[in-house]
């Protein structure tokens, strides 16, 4: 790929962005050669874009980055004094989270059993924007009450047990809890009367009953088989974390549905209102980049929507676990399941940045603190570091991670994934059908799907062993596990929120 914009390699995996006239700290950029070369001139101009933007102190771009909304897919961006909804992204908190099974693998080798298993979960988790629990006969039933509840309160005991869902998994979340811009969990509750009282959240009731859903577009559900990497050094994290060698998991990718979606357009066109009222410029002229000072009211209510649609996005992935499991349990009988974590990558987080409290935005990025990290203290990752989950795509499959003290250099984040190579009308336009679904057979990867959609299709995506080696090049993060598909949950009728 031919780039105007010019990066300055520093190492095999690291290169810098120079601002123009080199005014303030450069843009870390992450990536080997091979995949420097993924980055197009709109993705390194995006960055750029948001490095100049009001009070941005600092920008990083991970190996999966591409073009998104306002700010790179697969970037980091750092704001002590401004809080930016573009950085986050409209399906606020799109996650991550792995289940382990006492399961061996040698129980899922016959297909018949695969091919029931993946009936089971999809008469529990259905797949499809705007698709939620009606069309799932053995879901949950979620009345508007509890639908409230679950949005203020996140994965609080009372939620859990309401939902079926064990209250210990919350100690495997990133965050099971998000509250008001005042720490308060009651203005939460006035914040979301506040939005249904002038018809801010048309049909609550309905994006309250896609709980327990995966949506579309790259959304999915995965089994895989746990394959422990060979090494002492991570022999501890695995074992903290629970996985088990030749043991079967689950891994899923989705956030917060309709609901999050609407949250996050209603904030674009409020923000881009106030900006039109002050006559503020756009930084770059962008709209997506719009932007609220802290301690101002439009950045209160962001935060108190983003938390909203955070609590929905963490109750659904628990919810569609504790689904998963109950649909394994039915084929499988006997069998237990333990949450192995849930880790956001669209998200806008409060921590500690060079000494002073920022607001970190990750899109499309991971957090990733390693052994020894603060905010990791009285926790049982407090010695190993947080377990990081990082899918590439079902053919060359995922991988469990965890941080490396150099980390530091990239705000502790890491890549979410493998990231896109092509954008979705090309992947249409570019593969073929017949060889898409071919590539699954010879790897003997059943999906619910009557064929596979192209634009998610492995090659749609970049380099997974590339990006891999960038990240552990760079020294962010080592391999904990290798996770091998045997099954996918997809959507295949087109993108989601």
């Amino acid at each position: 790929m031919s780039n105007t914009i010019q990066l300055h390699p520093t190492s095999e995996a690291e290169a810098f962005l120079p601002l123009p006239d080199s005014k303030g700290k450069p843009i870390t950029v992450i990536g080997n050669e091979a995949i420097r070369q993924t980055f197009d001139d709109q993705t390194l101009q995006q960055a750029l874009n948001c490095r100049a933007a009001p009070g941005v102190t600092e920008v990083v771009v991970n190996p999966d980055a591409h073009v998104g909304y306002g700010a790179p897919i697969g970037c980091v961006m750092v704001s002590p004094t401004h809080i930016y909804p573009g950085p986050v992204g409209v399906d606020i908190k799109c996650s991550m989270s792995l289940l382990q099974f006492d399961l061996p693998q040698e129980e899922i080798i016959d297909k018949r059993v695969r091919r029931a298993l993946i009936e089971a979960i999809v008469q529990r988790t259905p797949t499809g924007a705007g698709r939620g629990q009606r069309e799932a006969k053995k879901s949950r039933r979620v009345s508007p009450d509890l639908g409230v509840q679950v949005c203020i309160e996140g994965a609080s005991r009372a939620v859990c047990e309401a939902l079926g869902i064990p209250p210990e998994w919350a100690e495997h979340c990133e965050d099971a809890h998000h509250y008001g811009h005042d720490g308060n969990v009651s203005t939460l509750g006035e914040r979301l009367e506040k939005i249904r009282s002038f018809n801010g959240m048309p049909n609550f009731e309905s994006k309250m009953l896609q709980l327990g859903s995966y949506g579309g577009g790259n959304h999915f559900g995965e089994c895989e088989v746990v394959e422990l990497i060979d090494d002492p050094a991570v022999k501890n994290a695995a074992e903290v974390f629970g996985l088990k060698h030749n043991h079967v998991a689950f891994l899923s990718h989705c956030g917060s549905r309709g609901f999050g979606n609407i949250l996050a357009q209603r904030q674009f066109k409020l923000l881009e209102e106030h900006f039109n009222q002050w006559s503020t410029p756009f930084p770059a002229g962008d709209k997506q980049l719009v932007y609220a000072p802290l301690g101002t009211p439009q950045a209160n209510d962001y935060i108190d929507d983003m938390s909203l649609g955070c609590n929905f996005a963490t109750v659904n992935h628990m919810l569609i676990n504790a689904l998963v499991l109950e649909a394994f349990q039915e084929v499988l009988p006997g069998i237990q399941g333990k949450l192995v974590y849930f880790i956001s990558h669209n998200i806008a987080r409060q921590e500690v940045v060079d000494n002073k409290i920022a607001w970190v935005h990750r899109k499309g990025a991971t957090r990733a603190f390693p052994a020894g990290h603060h905010a990791l203290k009285e926790t049982i990752y407090a010695e190993t570091g947080h377990p990081i989950l990082l899918p590439g795509n079902p053919r060359d499959g995922s991988v469990v991670m965890v941080a490396q003290p150099g980390a530091v250099k990239t705000c502790y984040s890491v890549n979410h994934g493998a990231g896109r190579a092509l954008g979705r009308k090309a992947a249409i336009r570019a593969l073929d059908q017949a060889t898409v679904d071919a590539d699954f057979e010879s790897y003997d990867i059943l999906t619910n799907c009557r064929q596979y959609p192209k634009d998610e299709a492995p090659a749609a995506y970049k380099d997974f062993k590339e990006v891999l080696n960038s990240v552990e090049t760079a020294g962010l993060a080592r391999s904990v596990a290798t996770l091998k598909a045997r099954f996918v949950i997809k959507d295949s009728s087109g993108a989601d929120d």
